[in-house]
């Protein structure tokens, strides 16, 4: 039987526009307008790494101990923001999925950048779903470095190429297919071609496709 390893914001929640408002908040600290489009490109990449790529389009150059302060900075603000999350705010799809694997004994894994992945999990009630939970806390690189799938396989005591990852970002697909996973790509099919397969939404997979992946 195959594992499923999923990613968390935009794929069991959109988080997404959480992170635009605490990001384009930093921004305005050093005069930068942040639009949503180059949000995009922060999807799936770790918080430090963000900032870094922020600072870059932004033309700034900041010592360490200011960086470290506009990363607490962040992060505290995002926190606040998703304090009022709940069980609403999962995607359409998610639980008919959680439930399949939940049914039939197949594997699950988080696999994400968050730091914050745990907290979130609880919120939305899914934490009983996962055998293990692989965040920003776990892993050294971020996405395309396959690592935090890699490390989710091995939780689960499975293969990397007995792994089925969805992601909503490039960065985590690419990671994925680095690591011999079959990715699922779930958003804009022309940003995820390299996935083995794309859907606008979770729900589109019906239970035929889901017995395939899990190899049941």
């Amino acid at each position: 039987m195959n594992a499923f390893i999923f990613d968390l914001d935009g794929v069991i929640v959109d988080t997404a526009k959480y992170h635009f408002i605490a990001w384009k908040t930093i921004a305005e600290t050093f005069n930068y307008n942040l639009t949503e489009s180059q949000n995009e490109n922060l999807k799936g990449v770790s918080r430090s790494d963000s900032l870094d790529l922020l600072l870059q389009w932004g033309k700034k150059v900041l010592i360490q101990e200011k960086k470290n302060m506009l990363l607490n900075q962040k992060n505290k603000h995002y926190l606040q923001l998703i304090q009022e999350m709940g069980s609403e705010e999962i995607l359409p799809g998610v639980l008919n999925i959680l439930d399949f694997t939940k049914n039939n004994n197949v594997p699950v894994a988080l696999g994400s950048a968050s730091k914050n992945a745990q907290l979130i999990l609880g919120k939305l009630n899914l934490t009983p779903y996962f055998s293990s939970i692989v965040d920003g806390t776990h892993v050294r690189h971020s996405k395309p470095n396959p690592e935090v799938f890699l490390l989710g396989a091995k939780n689960l005591n499975t293969p990397a190429k007995s792994c089925v990852v969805f992601e909503d970002a490039s960065a985590g697909v690419a990671a994925a297919k680095t690591a011999g996973m079959t990715a699922i790509g779930i958003g804009n099919p022309e940003e995820l071609k390299a996935a083995d397969y794309v859907f606008e939404s979770l729900e589109q997979i019906n239970i035929s496709l889901l017995n395939k992946l899990a190899a049941i």
